[in-house]
């Protein structure tokens, strides 16, 4: 009997269905299968690494990984990525140009443009997205920093979080950066980790490699032939630069020496390699004003030995990292899965300038010192916590300038400093390497090129449609056949690039480049061309010879531009505009005991440029027996002399209230021994003033008020009556505090270090009905909003 036509859930069965299964025959439907023999892909992104920090471009970094992949497998000397980090990750994942997948931009803005809009579109396929439909299991791990940071919290949409983007599993942070001993947010598939207290000795690569190892792991003991596609995007290089002591020790009086005879040595390691043609020229140091880099023989001793100490911190990091994919690859070679694994390892953009001329102990603090130098007083010191979790260092852009050895400038600028970075490439199985092959390509190649290749080598095609939309096409091509061939010749023959102003077009060896003044009118290039074909380097402005060509490229960018949807062209404080409804991120909350920590953009905008006022709702207060209000400090000491409470000692009501923040900077509200402590860290440096607590206090209150020069005066009243006083204190301005609000204890980093290492977190003993943040009105002249947020948030490229 056939099945009546009013029957529903029919149509798509591919069996037949009777009144009984006698009559009926089943049909399964299956998932995508890849095919057999299909390769495992691992893509590896460092942040803020230059073209010369590791083994294989030059460096004496220690990284026998990489130095492995490299001696069997392809290196591109030419290759191109954006100048900032989620331009660059958009390009690579999408395989589309930066503007036209929606990242102009480091996803810490929303100004309202169409290349602007800062997270994924519905009708952008991503690589992980393709793969999975072609049966691969998909993995990320690390940086995402594909999402708006107003939409990092657990209560926003999460269209353009990893796993909506085709990413099976995710652990990592959604941020631009993090600290590697405290990370304020990470994120396991869709959810935020509530984590109270990271473990001794915690430091993020680890974690991160540890997660990505299980994921394989976890699919081997599942399904020994499924492919997989594992996106691991580095935390590191990005600042704060915090290292392993271990990895720290390792590079101990290594660059003494400093950076001008680092990138003497690094260059001429490249030309022995073969990465330039004889001849090529390096430009001493850049001098160009607010780039430059001070030659390391005028700095004096002290200097020169503080200095070395930030570099022996950066190169720890870039040999952890070789570790990590040490780590990976020891697995891979364990499953007998290393020659069918694609390998590529890059960077998403060059090395970076954001440590100032001299270096910075305050990493978020180094970016507020625009409106007015002397706001923060961060004068780089402290030698001996230089890389650890206490501070957030950067080094000085001598260094970044020696990381991008041999080229010009730095991340953000469109010239070769800033976009061209180190690609390793192996695949045994796929790529073989002949003995005649010295493995290095010299031809030009582009980030957006990465997606369309590796689905080129995995026999994969692209689908035409997203959820029911026609899906943008790559704008990237497939460098498989410049892989395979060391005579093939690129496909890639022209691109457009622009940052905050700064542009450049590239076609068939010639590159137009314009460096812009931010005070100078933003559509006013100052076009300076170079044949990179002989001069690399671009250090030769061939403009005035020939006008013609460079009138043609600029046209050339223009109706590139116009293409990829990079107009409007955006200065600082348009770039930095938010959509209106951010305004509710500054209404009075109430928080409740157990409320996890707060999401760190949402935090800060309780408190940013405001006067601000703190209420902590409790029962009464109990205080300790023994303490009264003349010696409540002393009243634990006094009780238990060895540590140990004697009979009849009540402890009474203690611990903290709220905390907001960490070693970075923040503040916290505390009870201890009778005591009532307002903490404040100010980028690293800490002040506090507690009063005794009166018994039965029922409200404590801490009011912020805004002072001249981007300073907060506190004052503690409780019950009603002002206490206590704390004033001149620095505004926590940019992107700190870093870690979001606590209540009830002071979770994740410190912002006390005294206080950490007597009491832990510290969770609060009595009984809190809530806190509650009532944030002013913005309280700073909008040119120093402008100027602070221009710079702090630059720090998240």
């Amino acid at each position: 009997m056939p099945v009546p036509p009013h029957a529903r859930g029919y149509a798509s069965f591919g069996g037949s269905a009777g009144r009984t299964s006698a009559e009926s025959t089943p049909d399964w439907t299956y998932p995508p299968t890849a095919s057999a023999g299909a390769p495992n892909i691992v893509v590896v992104l460092v942040d803020d690494m230059g073209y010369s920090d590791i083994g294989p471009f030059g460096s004496e970094i220690e990284t026998p990984t990489l130095d492995r992949l490299a001696a069997q497998g392809v290196r591109l000397s030419n290759y191109h990525t954006t100048p900032l980090c989620s331009p660059s990750r958009a390009a690579l994942l999408t395989g589309i140009n930066s503007h036209r997948a929606g990242f102009g931009f480091v996803a810490n803005a929303d100004p309202g443009y169409p290349g602007l809009r800062l997270e994924l579109a519905d009708d952008v396929l991503t690589l992980p997205e393709i793969l999975r439909g072609n049966g691969y299991a998909t993995y990320a791990v690390g940086k995402w920093h594909l999402v708006r940071d107003a939409t990092m919290n657990p209560s926003a949409h999460r269209d353009s979080w990893p796993t909506q983007r085709g990413f099976d599993r995710y652990y990592g942070s959604l941020e631009g950066l993090n600290s590697f001993y405290y990370p304020n947010q990470l994120v396991s598939d869709s959810s935020v980790v509530d984590v109270e207290e990271y473990p001794e000795g915690y430091y993020l690569t680890d974690d991160l490699t540890d997660r990505a190892l299980s994921y394989i792991k976890d699919l081997r003991a599942h399904d020994a032939e499924k492919p997989f596609f594992l996106y691991f995007a580095h935390v590191a290089m990005h600042g704060p630069l915090q290292a392993k002591p271990e990895d720290q020790a390792k590079y101990r009086g290594r660059y003494d020496q400093g950076w001008d005879e680092l990138r003497r040595r690094r260059f001429a390691e490249q030309l022995a390699q073969g990465l330039f043609p004889p001849g090529t020229e390096q430009k001493p140091r850049n001098t160009e004003p607010g780039y430059e880099a001070a030659e390391w023989d005028s700095l004096t001793a002290d200097e020169q030995r503080r200095y070395a100490k930030y570099m022996e911190v950066y190169a720890g990091m870039v040999d952890s990292i070789d570790q990590s994919l040490g780590r990976i690859v020891d697995l891979l070679e364990d499953l007998g899965e290393l020659d069918n694994t694609i390998i590529v390892f890059t960077s998403d953009n060059g090395g970076t300038a954001e440590g100032g001329p001299e270096g910075t102990r305050s990493y978020f603090a180094e970016f507020a010192h625009v409106d007015d130098p002397d706001w923060v007083g961060d004068v780089p010191h402290d030698e001996d916590l230089i890389g650890t979790a206490k501070l957030g260092v950067h080094y000085p852009r001598g260094w970044g300038q020696a990381s991008n050895t041999p080229f010009r400038f730095y991340k953000g600028q469109t010239f070769a400093g800033g976009v061209r970075v180190p690609l390793v490439v192996s695949w045994p199985k796929g790529l073989p390497r002949n003995g005649t092959d010295p493995g290095i390509r010299h031809e030009y190649a582009y980030v957006t090129d990465l997606a369309p290749t590796l689905l080129d080598l995995a026999g994969l095609n692209r689908p035409s449609v997203r959820n029911g939309l026609p899906a943008e096409d790559f704008d990237g091509v497939s460098a498989a056949e410049l892989l395979r061939d060391q005579a093939a010749p690129t496909r890639h023959t022209e691109q457009y690039s622009e940052m905050t102003g700064h542009r450049g077009f590239y076609r068939d060896g010639w590159k137009l480049l314009s460096l812009h003044d931010s005070d100078a009118d933003i559509d006013a290039p100052d076009w300076q061309l170079f044949d990179v074909r002989a001069d690399p380097t671009e250090l030769h402005d061939l403009s005035e010879q020939y006008p013609d060509k460079a009138a043609e490229l600029a046209a050339a960018w223009d109706e590139s531009a116009w293409a990829n949807t990079v107009f409007p062209l955006l200065t600082r404080a348009d770039l930095f505009r938010r959509r209106p409804e951010e305004a509710r991120f500054a209404a009075p909350v109430r928080l409740l005991p157990g409320t996890p920590t707060l999401e760190r953009y949402r935090s800060q905008r309780l408190i940013a440029y405001r006067d601000f006022t703190i209420t902590a709702d409790l029962t009464g207060v109990r205080q300790p027996a023994a303490a009264t209000a003349g010696d409540s400090g002393a009243a634990r000491d006094a009780a238990a002399p060895d540590g140990a409470e004697p009979t009849g000692f009540q402890l009474g009501d203690e611990g903290v209230l709220v905390a907001h923040g960490d070693p970075l900077g923040g503040y916290l509200l505390y009870i201890e021994d009778g005591e009532v402590v307002l903490g404040v860290n100010s980028y690293g440096r800490y002040a506090s003033v507690g009063v005794p607590l009166p018994v039965g206090t029922r409200e404590i209150t801490v009011r912020a008020t805004v002072e001249p020069r981007l300073r907060w005066d506190f004052t503690i009243q409780v019950d009603g009556t002002p206490l206590a006083e704390l004033t001149d204190q620095v505004q926590l301005v940019g992107m700190a505090p870093w870690t979001g609000i606590s209540v009830g204890v002071d979770a994740r980093g410190p912002v006390s270090w005294d206080l950490r290492e007597r009491r832990g977190p510290f969770r609060y003993t009595g009984a809190l009905r809530a806190i509650t943040y009532t944030p002013g009105p913005i309280q700073v002249p909008q040119r120093t909003i402008d100027a602070v947020e221009r710079e702090a948030e630059y720090a998240a490229e």
